[in-house]
């Protein structure tokens, strides 16, 4: 299982959107105010005075999870190809959905505080994902077309 190649793209891709959670997606500092937004939530340090946000934020988080879920579970079906293809073109619009809420997130925040900030990896990690994700895609089809085209021959 761990030797076919888009085993290794899935795994790429739910890894991308495990580590999307634990790095920042925008950081901003103003008068020593420090805001920054994760993909589980919103935090703004004032000194030693720490004031953390979760919700809508969590959405982000929510989805990649369910992204990274799954990968997991396209890796584990790969018997059945077909099931594989339907789940990875789910997993393409989760990880989507994560990646456009994340940059929704951000940009509201940027218009609110009236901070350019700068972006942080979690902005970059999605679209690895989904690249990875498209990639393992197209090689879960030629799997399938391959054992479609030994079928027929015999």
């Amino acid at each position: 299982m761990w030797q076919r190649k888009q085993t290794i793209f899935l795994a790429l891709s739910g890894a991308c959107m495990v580590l999307m959670i634990f790095f920042p997606a925008w950081q901003a500092v103003d008068m020593d105010i420090e805001k920054t937004l994760y993909p589980l939530h919103y935090t703004i340090k004032d000194g030693d005075v720490r004031n953390t946000v979760y919700f809508p934020y969590a959405l982000s988080a929510i989805l990649a999870v369910a992204a990274t879920t799954i990968a997991f579970i396209e890796i584990g079906k790969f018997e059945n190809r077909m099931l594989q293809i339907k789940l990875g073109a789910l997993n393409s619009l989760v990880m989507a959905g994560s990646m456009f809420s994340l940059v929704y997130f951000a940009t509201e925040l940027i218009k609110a505080n009236q901070l350019a900030g700068q972006y942080g990896i979690a902005l970059w990690l999605p679209p690895v994902a989904l690249v990875s994700n498209m990639i393992a895609n197209r090689f879960i089809r030629r799997d399938e077309k391959l054992v479609r085209d030994s079928e027929r021959i015999r």
